[in-house]
């Protein structure tokens, strides 16, 4: 498996020097709280003009826009579930979330991409749950493809940090 390829960091997603960072945004990524209201701050205004011309986003989707002002070239977007007890395909979108992702970093040869932890903000997704979703589909992503190069999880607390780190040595 491609486990070097893959970090685990506590940071401010919208200062890494990255290809590609991914938004964790509500469908109609015109920005909102937690890492989406602070990457549409970082990234300036023109960030919220160009997702306005892609007309919202599906949960389990993700589109692409340049990262304007952040240190990223690229931000993905992604529309992730909201938690209701793992029912009604919550485990099934996030894992979408994370493959569109990807694809979209490799369509714009992202070689380098950051991930937030995606729904486990406001919309309440499980930390523990959530972190064995998204190592197992990068995981599984970088084992068939060659881009990007390396994965960054970027966690807002160290005690998600480890959370993830805990779950990439059970993987």
């Amino acid at each position: 498996m491609s486990h070097s390829k893959i970090e685990i960091i506590k940071a401010d997603i919208t200062t890494l020097v990255v290809d590609a960072i991914v938004n964790a945004a509500n469908s109609s990524l015109l920005g909102g709280g937690g890492v989406d209201g602070a990457i549409h701050r970082a990234a300036g205004n023109e960030l919220a003009t160009e997702c306005r011309m892609l007309h919202g986003c599906k949960t389990g989707d993700a589109k692409i826009t340049r990262g304007y002002l952040l240190p990223a070239k690229h931000v993905i977007h992604t529309v992730g579930p909201v938690w209701n007890g793992g029912k009604d395909g919550q485990p099934e979108f996030l894992a979408s979330c994370y493959r569109r992702s990807l694809e979209l970093a490799e369509q714009n040869g992202v070689r380098s991409i950051a991930f937030p932890a995606i729904s486990c903000g406001i919309f309440g997704y499980p930390i523990e749950l959530a972190a064995h979703v998204a190592l197992r589909e990068v995981r599984q992503w970088l084992d068939e493809h060659s881009l990007p190069e390396r994965v960054v999880f970027c966690c807002y607390s160290e005690s998600d940090a480890a959370v993830y780190r805990e779950e990439a040595l059970r993987c």
